[in-house]
């Protein structure tokens, strides 16, 4: 049974890596602001986010987050423009996935699975965590949200209550509680994680 679990979640195939920095830097311009405006209203140096814009280097989910807001779009419009090889059903090896800063060995990513020309009403993706990785700090939006742990220990905190998960349970808070995770296990954690509407 453990084994079909398995087959069912992991897929066929690594999804290709999505670059983000130029789309950010495009999101970045048509909103009329300098580099430094922007770097300025992130609270990071206009070096860091330079490199972010060049995919030279990776912001952790947090700042990722505070990025977007400050451009007035979301995580999920980074995945917008891709072409699916199918309008129901995107595959394994066909989710793209961000990747998140990583802390030594512990990376964090977002693996997409809501088709780009939807997403009007809800955003969903599986977050990756290797062990000892996290979102780097809390974060708040509009909404609500909803997760299920398909994989490994996760340690989810809302507002100032810590909440340890194991694979099987599942999550709901509205998303101006602020939030945080990390993976305090010694294997990967997968959740599957439901925002709605679409704002992270």
């Amino acid at each position: 049974m453990t084994t079909a679990s398995t087959q069912m979640i992991a897929p066929a195939a690594a999804p290709a890596e999505l670059l983000v920095g130029k789309r950010l830097r495009q999101a970045r311009k048509a909103k009329g602001l300098r580099l430094n405006q922007l770097a300025l209203a992130v609270g990071c140096s206009e070096s860091l986010l330079s490199k972010i814009e060049n995919d030279k280097a990776r912001p952790s989910l947090q700042m990722l987050h505070n990025i977007v807001n400050n451009l007035g779009i979301t995580i999920g419009n980074l995945f917008a423009d891709r072409s699916m090889s199918d309008d129901i059903v995107t595959r394994g090896d066909e989710r793209a996935i961000i990747r998140m800063d990583s802390t030594g060995n512990s990376r964090t990513w977002l693996e997409c699975i809501v088709p780009e020309d939807g997403g009007q009403f809800l955003y969903g993706s599986i977050h990756v965590v290797d062990p000892g990785g996290g979102s780097a700090g809390a974060i708040s939006h509009h909404g609500e949200e909803v997760g299920y742990v398909l994989e490994g220990m996760f340690e989810l905190t809302v507002k100032d209550r810590i909440y340890t998960l194991n694979p099987g349970d599942s999550f709901f808070f509205t998303s101006d509680l602020p939030h945080s995770y990390r993976n305090p296990g010694t294997v990967q954690t997968r959740v599957l994680w439901v925002n709605s509407p679409p704002t992270f």
